[in-house]
């Protein structure tokens, strides 16, 4: 694991070593989650382009109203 130096304003510090005592997390084990966090979001967007794809659709129904019928026991 590397270490880093950063220059953090000290009102986020304040807000960061809040947020760790009410966890019971170290400042550091929150920014290594927040890192990864972001890093999940920076990897969705290979993800977004496809979302809606099937939008224009007929075959397959409305989104609803299969979650309707699942719910309802019917057969999907």
């Amino acid at each position: 694991m590397t270490r880093i130096l950063a220059d953090i304003p000290e009102d986020d510090i304040r807000w960061l070593d809040a947020q760790a005592a009410e966890q019971g997390k170290s400042r550091a084990s929150l920014l290594r989650e927040a890192v990864s966090l972001l890093r999940e979001g920076a990897s969705r967007r290979g993800v977004d382009p496809y979302c809606g794809m099937w939008r224009d659709r007929s075959d397959i129904g409305d989104g609803q109203g299969y979650a309707r019928r699942i719910r309802n026991g019917d057969p999907a």
